[in-house]
Protein backbone atom coordinates (compact mmCIF):
# COMPACT_ATOMS: atom_id res chain seq x y z
CA UNK A 1 0.00 0.00 0.00
CA UNK A 2 1.70 3.34 -1.13
CA UNK A 3 0.91 6.57 0.89
CA UNK A 4 -2.36 8.40 -1.13
CA UNK A 5 -4.87 11.26 -0.36
CA UNK A 6 -7.15 8.98 -1.15
CA UNK A 7 -9.20 8.53 2.34
CA UNK A 8 -8.61 12.42 2.66
CA UNK A 9 -10.30 12.85 -0.75
CA UNK A 10 -13.03 10.79 -0.09
CA UNK A 11 -14.05 12.35 3.04
CA UNK A 12 -13.69 16.20 1.43
CA UNK A 13 -16.03 14.99 -0.90
CA UNK A 14 -18.23 14.36 1.39
CA UNK A 15 -18.61 17.64 3.06
CA UNK A 16 -15.37 16.82 5.88
CA UNK A 17 -13.73 20.22 5.57
CA UNK A 18 -11.34 19.72 8.43
CA UNK A 19 -10.00 15.95 8.38
CA UNK A 20 -7.28 14.94 11.15
CA UNK A 21 -4.84 12.73 11.20
CA UNK A 22 -3.69 11.23 14.40
CA UNK A 23 -0.66 8.95 15.59
CA UNK A 24 1.00 8.12 18.03
CA UNK A 25 5.50 7.95 19.18
CA UNK A 26 6.88 6.22 21.87
CA UNK A 27 4.88 2.98 22.68
CA UNK A 28 8.11 0.74 22.94
CA UNK A 29 10.65 2.34 24.97
CA UNK A 30 11.86 1.97 28.15
CA UNK A 31 11.46 5.72 29.18
CA UNK A 32 9.75 8.70 28.69
CA UNK A 33 6.39 9.57 27.61
CA UNK A 34 3.84 8.17 24.92
CA UNK A 35 3.17 11.43 22.61
CA UNK A 36 0.41 11.72 19.65
CA UNK A 37 -0.13 14.49 17.04
CA UNK A 38 -3.00 15.58 15.08
CA UNK A 39 -2.88 17.12 12.28
CA UNK A 40 -5.50 18.58 9.91
CA UNK A 41 -3.58 19.61 6.34
CA UNK A 42 -4.07 22.34 4.44
CA UNK A 43 -5.24 20.90 0.90
CA UNK A 44 -3.38 23.85 -0.76
CA UNK A 45 0.05 23.34 0.98
CA UNK A 46 0.73 19.76 1.72
CA UNK A 47 4.56 19.33 2.06
CA UNK A 48 5.94 16.94 -0.53
CA UNK A 49 7.49 13.79 0.52
CA UNK A 50 5.34 12.90 3.86
CA UNK A 51 5.69 9.27 5.12
CA UNK A 52 5.45 7.21 7.94
CA UNK A 53 7.70 8.89 9.80
CA UNK A 54 9.90 5.60 10.80
CA UNK A 55 10.74 5.71 6.89
CA UNK A 56 12.83 8.82 6.86
CA UNK A 57 15.61 10.34 7.96
CA UNK A 58 16.44 12.63 10.79
CA UNK A 59 17.07 15.29 8.13
CA UNK A 60 14.12 14.68 6.39
CA UNK A 61 11.94 14.51 9.42
CA UNK A 62 13.74 17.92 10.61
CA UNK A 63 13.07 19.89 7.67
CA UNK A 64 9.12 18.49 7.44
CA UNK A 65 7.80 19.19 11.15
CA UNK A 66 8.48 23.25 10.74
CA UNK A 67 6.56 23.23 7.07
CA UNK A 68 3.85 21.21 8.91
CA UNK A 69 3.59 23.58 11.70
CA UNK A 70 3.76 26.82 9.31
CA UNK A 71 1.23 25.08 6.66
CA UNK A 72 -1.01 22.40 9.11
CA UNK A 73 -3.42 23.06 11.92
CA UNK A 74 -1.33 21.23 14.46
CA UNK A 75 -2.57 19.59 17.96
CA UNK A 76 0.07 17.46 20.73
CA UNK A 77 -1.32 14.87 23.16
CA UNK A 78 1.15 13.19 26.04
CA UNK A 79 0.25 10.69 28.49
CA UNK A 80 2.85 10.65 31.23
CA UNK A 81 5.30 8.03 32.64
CA UNK A 82 3.04 7.77 35.60
CA UNK A 83 -0.03 7.56 33.44
CA UNK A 84 1.92 4.60 31.19
CA UNK A 85 2.27 2.66 34.25
CA UNK A 86 -1.23 3.54 35.92
CA UNK A 87 -2.74 2.50 32.51
CA UNK A 88 -0.82 0.53 30.66
CA UNK A 89 0.83 1.18 27.25
CA UNK A 90 -2.22 0.91 24.83
CA UNK A 91 -4.77 2.78 27.22
CA UNK A 92 -2.23 6.50 27.71
CA UNK A 93 -1.19 6.13 23.80
CA UNK A 94 -5.02 6.21 22.96
CA UNK A 95 -4.94 9.27 26.11
CA UNK A 96 -2.34 10.87 24.17
CA UNK A 97 -4.03 10.43 20.59
CA UNK A 98 -7.61 12.22 22.38
CA UNK A 99 -5.25 14.76 24.11
CA UNK A 100 -3.87 15.44 20.94
CA UNK A 101 -7.14 16.41 19.07
CA UNK A 102 -8.04 18.17 21.89
CA UNK A 103 -5.29 20.45 21.31
CA UNK A 104 -6.44 21.30 17.70
CA UNK A 105 -7.37 24.88 17.15
CA UNK A 106 -10.34 23.33 15.25
CA UNK A 107 -12.78 20.99 15.93
CA UNK A 108 -12.16 18.54 13.76
CA UNK A 109 -15.10 16.61 11.01
CA UNK A 110 -13.39 13.61 11.11
CA UNK A 111 -10.49 11.82 12.52
CA UNK A 112 -7.58 9.23 10.44
CA UNK A 113 -6.08 7.67 13.11
CA UNK A 114 -3.49 5.12 12.90
CA UNK A 115 -4.37 1.36 14.18
CA UNK A 116 -7.13 -0.56 15.02
CA UNK A 117 -8.29 1.32 18.44
CA UNK A 118 -10.22 4.30 18.69
CA UNK A 119 -9.73 6.46 21.64
CA UNK A 120 -12.84 7.52 23.61
CA UNK A 121 -14.53 10.46 24.47
CA UNK A 122 -13.50 11.86 20.53
CA UNK A 123 -15.60 15.24 19.43
CA UNK A 124 -16.26 13.60 15.87
CA UNK A 125 -16.78 10.76 14.03
CA UNK A 126 -13.27 8.95 13.21
CA UNK A 127 -11.97 5.76 11.26
CA UNK A 128 -9.01 3.63 12.19
CA UNK A 129 -6.71 3.08 9.23
CA UNK A 130 -4.17 -0.31 10.36
CA UNK A 131 -0.73 0.88 9.13
CA UNK A 132 -1.79 4.42 8.36
CA UNK A 133 1.33 6.41 8.47
CA UNK A 134 2.77 4.26 5.27
CA UNK A 135 -1.36 5.11 3.41
CA UNK A 136 -2.39 8.73 4.90
CA UNK A 137 -0.39 11.83 4.55
CA UNK A 138 -2.27 13.61 7.27
CA UNK A 139 -1.61 10.60 9.54
CA UNK A 140 1.90 10.31 8.32
CA UNK A 141 2.26 14.23 9.30
CA UNK A 142 1.03 13.26 12.64
CA UNK A 143 3.76 10.34 13.06
CA UNK A 144 6.21 13.16 11.99
CA UNK A 145 5.58 16.06 14.67
CA UNK A 146 4.98 13.58 17.38
CA UNK A 147 8.79 12.06 16.61
CA UNK A 148 10.29 15.21 16.57
CA UNK A 149 8.63 16.78 19.83
CA UNK A 150 9.08 12.98 21.43
CA UNK A 151 13.07 13.14 20.60
CA UNK A 152 13.23 16.88 21.70
CA UNK A 153 12.02 15.99 24.86
CA UNK A 154 14.55 12.91 25.40
CA UNK A 155 17.28 14.59 24.61
CA UNK A 156 16.46 17.00 27.32
CA UNK A 157 16.03 14.57 29.55
CA UNK A 158 19.75 13.27 28.25
CA UNK A 159 21.31 16.40 29.87
CA UNK A 160 19.22 15.32 33.04
CA UNK A 161 20.21 12.43 33.25
CA UNK A 162 23.64 11.38 31.04
CA UNK A 163 24.67 8.03 30.39
CA UNK A 164 21.65 6.24 29.24
CA UNK A 165 22.03 7.73 25.24
CA UNK A 166 18.45 9.18 25.19
CA UNK A 167 19.91 11.54 22.80
CA UNK A 168 20.25 9.11 20.49
CA UNK A 169 17.99 6.18 21.61
CA UNK A 170 14.99 8.03 22.75
CA UNK A 171 14.82 5.95 25.16
CA UNK A 172 14.08 2.84 23.41
CA UNK A 173 15.71 -0.27 24.74
CA UNK A 174 19.42 -0.26 23.20
CA UNK A 175 21.62 -2.49 24.37
CA UNK A 176 23.73 0.72 25.55
CA UNK A 177 20.51 1.82 27.36
CA UNK A 178 20.13 -1.77 28.53
CA UNK A 179 23.41 -1.50 29.95
CA UNK A 180 23.40 1.85 31.49
CA UNK A 181 19.82 0.40 33.42
CA UNK A 182 22.16 -2.45 35.02
CA UNK A 183 24.84 0.19 36.18
CA UNK A 184 23.42 3.73 36.32
CA UNK A 185 20.12 2.31 37.97
CA UNK A 186 16.55 3.59 37.79
CA UNK A 187 15.54 6.87 36.80
CA UNK A 188 11.92 8.89 37.59
CA UNK A 189 11.87 9.13 33.69
CA UNK A 190 11.88 5.13 33.61
CA UNK A 191 8.54 3.12 33.07
CA UNK A 192 8.42 1.19 36.22
CA UNK A 193 5.47 -1.61 34.78
CA UNK A 194 8.01 -2.19 31.64
CA UNK A 195 9.67 -5.51 32.01
CA UNK A 196 13.10 -4.49 32.02
CA UNK A 197 12.80 -1.89 34.77
CA UNK A 198 10.48 -3.82 36.55
CA UNK A 199 13.17 -6.36 36.82
CA UNK A 200 16.06 -4.55 37.38
CA UNK A 201 13.74 -2.91 40.35
CA UNK A 202 12.91 -6.15 41.71
CA UNK A 203 16.62 -7.45 41.71
CA UNK A 204 17.40 -4.53 43.79
CA UNK A 205 14.53 -4.91 46.79
CA UNK A 206 15.98 -8.76 46.65
CA UNK A 207 19.18 -7.50 47.56
CA UNK A 208 18.41 -5.10 49.84
CA UNK A 209 15.89 -7.44 51.88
Amino acid sequence: MTISLELEESLWARGARHVAGVDEVGRGPLAGPVVAAAVVLNRASIPEGLDDSKKLSIKRRAFLAPLLRQSALVGLGVATVEEIDALNILQASLLAMRRAVEDLPVVPDHLLIDGNRLPQGLPCPATTVVGGDGRSPSIAAASIVAKIWRDDVMKKAATQFPGYGWETNAGYPTKCHKSALRNLGVTPFHRRSFAPVRDILWQGKNTSD
